[in-house]
């Protein structure tokens, strides 16, 4: 199983898995903290950025195989995972398949209640049409700092760090994702289960502003994951890894 990918930095290797919608480069602003001591590999799951959407029904487990296979294409048994969303909650699936030294998800997706997983999916919905409707002013959007921050606000606290560049592309991507319809149906299908085969070098880290999968679902992934860390992050939305790179990366780095 391919997937788009770029390499940075030596030692134990990390994978950084994103989550719905977006791409690889939403790790850009943290990559050089964790390359100092790992071998970063950032990748774009199946239907997003640059890897053709080659999953039936991707589930968050079948896409979680999808990225073992991965692996194994590059001869690597386990390595350490890092994912966010929906990539938090495929994380937590490698940890349960023997594929991780550590796991680390942000925010991960599965800890849904009926309405909860209900306002995510119309929320992401209502996203893409926003973004749609912006299309011949997207550029103008990104080359704003205001104007990055006021549209994204739902999604991150601190939208106007991201360069205009990758911020162009990160729009751009959750608009045209080819995955896009296949994926949001499949992800909202059910929520996370086993957490009793998770292992205990796991961390779940929640953005304490997050606006999508709201703080409280944090209390369930700790009920469901007691032998986990459990971590707050201050003053972080729902993407960490661009609101506070710093305490993002400790998240990551110490959870072997």
């Amino acid at each position: 199983m391919s997937l788009a990918h770029d390499r940075t930095g030596s030692g134990e290797p990390l994978i950084l898995i994103h989550g719905f919608g977006t791409h690889r480069g939403i790790w850009d602003l943290v990559t050089p903290l964790l390359a100092r001591e790992r071998e970063v590999i950032a990748i774009d799951l199946p239907g997003f950025g640059d890897s053709p959407a080659t999953v039936e029904h991707p589930t968050p487990p079948r896409l979680a195989a999808a990225v073992a296979a991965f692996l194994d294409e590059l001869d690597i048994g386990r390595a350490h995972v890092a994912g966010y969303s929906m990539g938090g909650w495929m994380t937590l699936e490698l940890n349960k398949m023997g594929r991780t030294l550590s796991a680390c998800a942000l925010c991960p997706a599965g800890f849904w209640n009926g309405w909860e997983r209900a306002y995510l999916k119309r929320s992401l919905r209502n996203i893409r049409a926003t973004l749609r409707l912006l299309s011949p002013r997207l550029e103008a959007v990104a080359r704003s700092a205001r104007l990055r921050r006021e549209l994204n606000r739902q999604a991150f606290e601190h939208a106007d760090r991201i360069p205009p560049d990758s911020m162009l592309s990160l729009m751009r991507g959750f608009r045209d994702a080819p995955g896009f319809d296949a994926t949001l149906e499949a992800l909202h299908e059910g929520h996370f289960t086993g957490g009793s085969t998770v292992s205990a070098a796991a961390t779940v880290a929640w953005g304490e502003k997050d606006k999508l999968l709201l703080p409280r679902q944090a209390d369930r992934a700790r009920a469901a994951l007691p032998q986990a860390r459990h971590l707050r992050l201050p003053g972080c939305g729902h993407h960490p890894m661009v609101d506070d790179p710093d305490a993002t990366a400790r998240a990551i780095l110490t959870s072997a």
